[in-house]
C-alpha cells in the first residue's frame, strides 16, 4: 500500500537538483584579455575554456559560454565535458533536442563521466522522465571518486519519490547522510517519509536536525513543523511555524494545504 505523499509543489521537488547547484563552477569570471600563452599545452587551453564556459552558465552568459565551449572543441572535439556542458547551455535556453543531444554524446565519449550523467539526470528529471534520469544515477552512485556522490543520493531519492518508490527513496536520503549528515534536503525528506508513515518519534529527530542546519526554514519544512506540533500538541511551536509560514508564504501551496486542514 502505497504511504499518501506529502505536499510538494514543483520548485520543491526540482530540489533535484541539489545537482545543479554542484554541477556548475561558481565563482568570479575572469575579465583578462587577450589570448593563451603559445606555450600553454592544448590541454591546459581545453581546461582554461571549458572553465570559462562553467563559469558563464553560472551567471547566464549563454553567449560567452557558447564562444568558450566552441573554441573548446576546435581543440578537441571529442572531450566529454565540452559536450556535457553544450547541454547545460542548450538546457538553460529552452533548446531540450540540442541538450540532450549534447548530454548523449559526452556520455557516449566518456561512459565513467559521473558529472556528465549526472547533469543529464538533472536534464531528464526536469523534462519528467523519471526512470530515465534513475537509470543515469544509478551509474552515478557507483563512483565512489566522485565528489557530488551525497546529492547524486539525494537526487535518486527525489526521483524514487516520483516514481512512488517511498521504501527506495528513504534508502537513498539514508545513504546521502551517512556521507553528509547535514545534508538539508536529505534530512527534510527522511522527516517527511517518517511522518507519513506515522513513525512520529523518529520524523521528530530529522526535523529537528533539519531545523538546526538551515538558517531559515523553506515552506514544506514549515509545514511538517505544524503537523509535528499538532501531534505533541505543542500550541507553541505550532502558533510559531503558522505565523513564519503565513508571513513569508502567504502564497504557497503549503500555505494553502494548512488553510485548508486548520
Amino acid at each position: 500500500m502505497l504511504l499518501q505523499m506529502p505536499v510538494r509543489s514543483k520548485q520543491c521537488v526540482s530540489a533535484l537538483f541539489v545537482l545543479v547547484a554542484f554541477i556548475v563552477l561558481s565563482g568570479c569570471i575572469s575579465t583578462t584579455t587577450g589570448g593563451f600563452s603559445e606555450d600553454a599545452s592544448p590541454q591546459k587551453a581545453l581546461d582554461t575554456r571549458v572553465a570559462l564556459a562553467r563559469d558563464y552558465i553560472g551567471v547566464g552568459n549563454w553567449v560567452s559560454a557558447k564562444r568558450n565551449l566552441e573554441l573548446a572543441m576546435q581543440i578537441d572535439d571529442s572531450n566529454a565535458e565540452v559536450y556535457e556542458a553544450f547541454g547545460l547551455v542548450y538546457q538553460n535556453t529552452g533548446e531540450y533536442d540540442l541538450a540532450e543531444k549534447n548530454f548523449k554524446k559526452s556520455i557516449r565519449l566518456d561512459k565513467k563521466c559521473s558529472r556528465c550523467r549526472n547533469n543529464y539526470a538533472a536534464f531528464l528529471y526536469s523534462q519528467e522522465r523519471y526512470q530515465e534520469a534513475e537509470k543515469q544515477l544509478d551509474y552515478v552512485i557507483q563512483d565512489p571518486l566522485y565528489p557530488g556522490r551525497p546529492n547524486a543520493f539525494v537526487n535518486l531519492g527525489l526521483c524514487r519519490i516520483q516514481l512512488f518508490d517511498i521504501q527506495g527513496a528513504e534508502e537513498a536520503f539514508v545513504r546521502a547522510l551517512a556521507m553528509d549528515r547535514t545534508n538539508q534536503v536529505a534530512l527534510l525528506e527522511v522527516a517527511q517519509i517518517r511522518f507519513d508513515a506515522g513513525d512520529y518519534p523518529t520524523a521528530n529527530k530529522y526535523y529537528g536536525t533539519y531545523r538546526s542546519v538551515v538558517p531559515q526554514q523553506s515552506a514544506r519544512g514549515l509545514l511538517l513543523g505544524i503537523r509535528l506540533a499538532q501531534v505533541d500538541r505543542d500550541r507553541d511551536s505550532e502558533a510559531s511555524y503558522v505565523l513564519s509560514l503565513s508571513s513569508r508564504f502567504p502564497n504557497s501551496i503549503e500555505y494553502q494545504a494548512y488553510t485548508r486542514t486548520k
